[in-house]
Parts: structure tokens; C-alpha cells; sequence
């Protein structure tokens, strides 16, 4: 819709049918000492062609360049030329919400697909289509533990899943009953033993992150027998890409996993938007967030795709709304359907080798060169791992090799000053040899103080 400005005259009209004599008398609520007395601060208006050079002056400040090594649950992966094909399609770009289900099979199909491929990735039996990241996952996923437990005692979650995913667990539930209780860590894994002491009959769900937030592969097998043992939920964030090599969370006994979906075929991005993934076991489908499509058979028998179980706020049952969920990440969950389907298994487990391959090979070209150390060398690691550099002032490492054309990764201190020598870092599929031998050298260079002193 063409945007007009309002006249003068469509002002005037527009008062005198609501009653009031001028747009001062309109507000006239709002205290003077709050009001903006005077005209916006907009400069003149540009031309087209002036418009279109000083976007693009805009665009030039952007600082893009560098090899990237940064993680901490958004990541450079690979993506086929493929997603952007298929998803920038006008039928899909410009799709909302398909209440109507006659005059929106293409998007309901394409989500019914996610959904599908969704539980083939997890080893679960349902999915949904899908939420808005994988932290108000992990936070949607713990609201619905409380609701099929029934208990609201407590909430169990690890201290190694990610800071933001633990703080917007905690801003979830903060004005609830439940007790979120944080299980430390040994060695930058769960403390099973600490784990095993916290669960009782009053815990609804216990939630870790596999691979966790350093990178490390979690005794997870362990954690869901402690928390089935005690009646709660176990809840597992995983990273999708992991799957390709890695037990599905199905497989080692959660009860619902969750994910950011960001590397399945969406770009760095500034933040977002990313996508949320949901899947759990059948038993708890009713009290599953958001909406779930469905096939069925229309009155002339051929297959169609209906949304169903969306008791959500906007809807009759509204009262017994299981999410306050109101839309989805539609055009991100088609892209991860294009990124799954373009790569298959083979193509999954060949970008999770590479992301392996390339991450021990890095760790390994480190330490060799006595530059670094693992911070938790017993733990074994996927794509990511925690460097300690002791005496080393990470911060300023960082910059000396970002003007070196290198993201190092993300220095742990502003997470835990305990780990103030630390630094994360991830290593995809993306990166080849002659990158890693590049961020080796950028390191020894910043560790030396060349260019800029690292203290």
C-alpha cells in the first residue's frame, strides 16, 4: 500500500469527527514537560539519486572483511546457493500467517516438510513450526515441562548452556513458582554428581546443552538417566549441525530438544532474525508451544495441509493457550527445509566432519606452537573450544587480530571473570588450511605485541 501523507485539510477532518479542536487538545493528557515542542530533528529530503548515494556512503561504513572464528551459537556456516534461490521466491518472501488454509498450501506444505525433517534430524516424534530463537525455545520448552510434570518445585539447568539461553530461562520464569537452580560445572562439563544431589520429586526438568556453550560434548546420557530417575523432563539445546555425526537427542532419552536453527542455511545477521527449534516426544504433543501442521485428505481425497493443535491465545481456546507464541520464523524454517533437503544425511555428516577436522586442527596448530591451551583439555569438543592464554590480555588480543583480518573468537571474561585468560573459538567447514595457518600466525603476531602491544 502507497504511503500519503496526510493534508492539512484530512487533518482538520479527522478531528472534527472525533470532537476535539486541534492535535494539542488531543493530547492534552500527556504532561507539557514530556511533550516534544518543537518539529523533529528530520533533515530536507533527498532525491532519488542522492538517496540511493548516501545509503550506499551508509553501507560503506559496514566493516565486514576477516576470517571468521566466532561462535558462541551463531556461526559461519557454508549455505547452498539453493536456500537463497528458493527462499527469496515471491510466493514464499511475502507469506504470513496461513490461517487460510485453501489459499495457503504452499507455505503450509513447506512447514509440514520442516516439521518432518525436523524429527528425522532429532529422533523425536513431533516438531513444531518452529519459534523465534533457540533461547525462548529452551524457555518455551521449560514452561511446557511444568505442564505436563505438573510439578513447580524446580527447574535444573546447566551452568555450561549458553549465558543468554540461561538468562532468558530465568526472565521466563522469574515470576513463576518454579526455582531455577543452576548445576555446576567440572572440568566444562555438567557435574553429574552435583546433578544427581539437586534432582528430587519436585524437579520438573533438567536442561543441558550438547555440545555446551564451551564447545564440549556433554555426558548426556548420564544426565537424562539422573533426571528420569527423579520423574522430571530432560531437555536438551543441540546444534543442528552436530546431528550429522552426533546421537540424536532421541536417542539418548530427551524428552523434548530445542535448538537455534541459524546454521541451517541462514546468515550472520547482526543478531537476527534466527529460528527456533522444537521437538519432543509424542506423549506431550498437546502441550506443545506454537502450531503444528498436519496432512490430511480433502472431500475429494487428495492430500492436503491443514494448521492443527494451535491452541494459542488468538484462537477459541484461547483460556488453555499453551504459548503466548503468536507467530513463527516461517521464512528462516523454510530456509533450514532447503539447507536439510539440499544436503541430505551424507552432506550433514560431511559439514559436521569438516567442522571437526577443522577445529582439532586449529586447537592442535596451537598448542604445538606452545601459543595456547585448552582450557578444559579432557573434555572432548564438536566445532568450538575454550583457548587459555595465560597472562594475556584477551580483549586486546582480539583487536590486534581483527586488524590483522581475523574475528579470533569471543573472550570469555565478559561471561565469567574467572575465564578472563580465555578465549572461544569456532572453526566451520568453511574454513581450509591456509585460514588456520593464517590465524596461527595473526596470534603469535598479537601475543608478540607486533602492531599493538598484548599485555
Amino acid at each position: 500500500m502507497p504511503y500519503i501523507a496526510n493534508t492539512e485539510d484530512d487533518r482538520r477532518r479527522m478531528l472534527e469527527r472525533i470532537g476535539v479542536g486541534s492535535v494539542d487538545e488531543l493530547f492534552e493528557v500527556i504532561p507539557p514537560s514530556i511533550r516534544l515542542n518543537r518539529p523533529l530533528a528530520v533533515p530536507p529530503a533527498l532525491s532519488e539519486p542522492e538517496l540511493v548515494r548516501h545509503v550506499r556512503e551508509l553501507a560503506g561504513c559496514n566493516d565486514v572483511a576477516g576470517i571468521c572464528f566466532l561462535g558462541a551459537g551463531a556461526y559461519d556456516h557454508f549455505i547452498p546457493a539453493v536456500v537463497d534461490e528458493l527462499a527469496s521466491r515471491n510466493e514464499f518472501y511475502t507469506a504470513y500467517t496461513p490461517y487460510q488454509p485453501e489459499a495457503s498450501q504452499g507455505s503450509l506444505q513447506a512447514f509440514f516438510e520442516f516439521q518432518s525433517l525436523i524429527c528425522d534430524l532429532t529422533g523425536m516424534e513431533v516438531a513444531n513450526a518452529s519459534l523465534y530463537d533457540g533461547a525462548t525455545a529452551a524457555a518455551e520448552a521449560t514452561l511446557m515441562a511444568l505442564s505436563v510434570t505438573k510439578r513447580y518445585g524446580k527447574v535444573l539447568i546447566s551452568s555450561t548452556v549458553h549465558p543468554h539461553v540461561r538468562a532468558v530461562v530465568r526472565t521466563y520464569l522469574q515470576h513463576l513458582e518454579p526455582e531455577l537452580v543452576e548445576v555446576p560445572a567440572s572440568g566444562g562439563v555438567t557435574d553429574v554428581d552435583a546433578l544427581a544431589d539437586a534432582v528430587d520429586d519436585q524437579t520438573a526438568a533438567v536442561l543441558v546443552q550438547h555440545p555446551n556453550f564451551f564447545g564440549a560434548l556433554e555426558p548426556v546420557t548420564a544426565v537424562g538417566e539422573a533426571a528420569h530417575r527423579a520423574g522430571a523432563l530432560f531437555i536438551v539445546a543441540y546444534d543442528p549441525i552436530s546431528l550429522g555425526i552426533l546421537k540424536r537427542p532421541g536417542d539418548y532419552g530427551a524428552d523434548i530438544a530445542v535448538a537455534e536453527g541459524q546454521p541451517l542455511g541462514i546468515p550472520l545477521q547482526y543478531g537476527g532474525p534466527y529460528l527456533g527449534l522444537l521437538s519432543c516426544r509424542r506423549a506431550y504433543v498437546r502441550r506443545m508451544p506454537g502450531r503444528l501442521v498436519g496432512a490430511t485428505l480433502d472431500r475429494d481425497g487428495r492430500r492436503c495441509f491443514v494448521l492443527t493443535l494451535q491452541t494459542r491465545e488468538q484462537h477459541i481456546r484461547r483460556q488453555k493457550a499453551t504459548s503466548n507464541i503468536c507467530t513463527n520464523q516461517g521464512l528462516l524454517a523454510l530456509r533450514a527445509t532447503i539447507y536439510l533437503a539440499a544436503l541430505g544425511p551424507q552432506g550433514l555428516r560431511e559439514a559436521a566432519l569438516g567442522c571437526v577436522r577443522n577445529a582439532h586442527r586449529l586447537a592442535e596448530l596451537l598448542a604445538d606452537e606452545g601459543l595456547a591451551e585448552l582450557a578444559f583439555p579432557h573434555a572432548p569438543f564438536f566445532k568450538e573450544f575454550a583457548l587459555r592464554i595465560p597472562g594475556a590480555d584477551v580483549p586486546a588480543l582480539v583487536r590486534q587480530m581483527r586488524r590483522a583480518g581475523i574475528h579470533a573468537g569471543v573472550p570469555l571474561g565478559r561471561y565469567d571473570p574467572a575465564l578472563g585468560d580465555c578465549l572461544l573459538v569456532a572453526v566451520t567447514e568453511k574454513r581450509t588450511d591456509e585460514e588456520l595457518h593464517r590465524y596461527v600466525a595473526a596470534f603469535r603476531a598479537a601475543l608478540r605485541g607486533r602492531g599493538g602491544a598484548v599485555s
